[in-house]
């Protein structure tokens, strides 16, 4: 769509159309690396439980929920390793649950095995996220309900959604309102995923927690990161201490905790109540049992062979064919990436990792883990490293004029809300 060019509010030439780019500065955060300047002599980290309304959370440790990554098959295996603490489904777009999309009818089923059913919910129209939240009472779908203001990828930005939202003051805490209403009915604790800020000139984080605090949320986690800075850089842990401070809830950080010795340094430098995992465990559901050790003092750790690693493999492919309803292709298509995350640093050579990536069934996957070496050891150059998506300051997609005023016009709302049958899908 093209419209008439005029000026912005910062005085730059833009195009009147649906959308707002922001141009961001390219460079990655000047916030140091915390574990480069860690003290000697630390004192024993000791983390208490903590209680979310009737759940209680034993080790507050939770997998972040990651698009694509934690359905149930894979918080089975994180659960497994893990404390008790949350694993959290991936995001479950609330449009597409009022619309009995298949795939997200999918993505809210949870394995027998699962000690609490934690969901989260995104939606940007108030009405139709209370909506969703009502399904997820009345059909009992979780135990949990977490909303997602941290989402930085445009797709959901551009609409106004995950961590563009909280610059709305208002359509912020209306859907946390409705959502708490109707969970609190049912005893469900509703609690909040957020970032810093669209960027350091439009920072949200601490307003968007002392609302989701008034508004009855049980916890928030704050990744340490604006939505521009996307994945790079270093998140700067010292906003999550600063939450923290300021709010009487659980505050969970999240951002760069790759070992066992990152969630350690996180709590002793903010305090902050429990930690979230997101992109450090993928290929990785053993740091979770190293997290736990920490926690419990223990200077254990798991360093698991190519062989282990193999076993993960192939209950992680059987598990998604179970969740495929036994749709082999559909599962190993999944696996796909997850296969490049767990051999991530193994040398096994481009040849058997392409193998991999043309498997069509479990016989394939098992034919080609049965041809790797077991006994190389887990290389020490990858381990306790940066995982997945490495990405510097970006551009951000805006709905057009985001960020004019704090509150929605009712013109905007109009747009945001319009009926887009894409936002029924996956």
């Amino acid at each position: 769509m093209y419209g008439m060019s005029r000026a912005d509010s910062w005085g730059r030439a833009v195009t009147d159309t649906v959308e707002q780019t922001i141009a961001v500065d390219a460079h990655e955060t000047d916030v140091l690396d915390p574990r480069t300047d860690a003290p000697a002599g630390k004192e024993p980290i000791t983390m208490a439980p903590v209680d979310l309304g009737p759940i209680h959370v034993p080790t507050p440790v939770v997998l972040s929920p990651m698009a694509g990554v934690t359905n149930w098959p894979f918080r089975v295996l994180c659960e497994e390793y893990g404390p008790d603490g949350l694993y959290v489904a991936e995001m479950i777009t609330a449009r597409a649950l009022v619309a009995r999309n298949p795939k997200a009818l999918r993505l809210c089923r949870f394995a027998p095995s699962e000690r609490i059913r934690s969901l989260q919910l995104y939606g940007v129209n108030p009405a139709i996220v209370e909506q969703a939240a009502r399904i997820v009472v009345d059909e009992d779908m979780a135990d949990h309900v977490d909303l997602n203001f941290g989402c930085p990828v445009p797709k959901v930005t551009r609409r106004g959604g995950g961590s563009a939202l909280p610059w709305k003051t208002d359509l912020f805490r209306e859907i946390i309102q409705r959502v708490v209403k109707v969970c609190s009915a049912a005893n469900i604790p509703v609690t909040a995923k957020i970032r810093v800020g669209i960027d350091h000139s439009h920072e949200t984080f601490m307003e968007a927690g002392h609302i989701a605090q008034e508004e009855g949320c049980a916890a928030v986690t704050l990744h340490a990161r604006t939505t521009a800075e996307y994945y790079g850089g270093h998140s700067d842990w010292s906003r999550i201490g600063e939450l923290v401070g300021a709010l009487d809830i659980p505050v969970f950080g999240n951002g760069d905790i790759w070992g066992a010795d990152d969630a350690l340094e996180m709590v002793r430098e903010t305090g902050c109540a429990g930690v979230a995992i997101g992109r450090g465990c993928q290929g990785r559901p053993w740091l979770f049992a190293d997290i736990r050790n920490a926690f419990a003092g223990s200077d254990e750790r798991v360093n698991p062979t190519l062989g282990a690693v193999c076993d993960v493999i192939m209950r992680h492919a059987r598990l998604l064919v179970e969740f495929y309803d036994g749709d082999e292709r559909m599962a190993v298509h999944d696996l796909r990436k997850h296969i490049a995350w767990y051999l991530k640093g193994f040398p096994v050579g481009g040849t058997t990792r392409r193998a991999f990536m043309e498997c069509e069934n479990l016989a394939d996957v098992e034919r080609e883990t049965s041809r790797l070496d077991p006994a190389i050891t887990f290389p020490e150059r990858v381990k306790d490293k940066p995982r997945g998506r490495v990405r510097f300051a970006k551009k951000v997609h805006l709905p057009y004029g985001w960020l004019d005023s704090r509150v929605t016009t009712h013109e905007e709302r109009e747009t945001l809300f319009g009926d887009d049958p894409m936002d029924a899908g996956y």
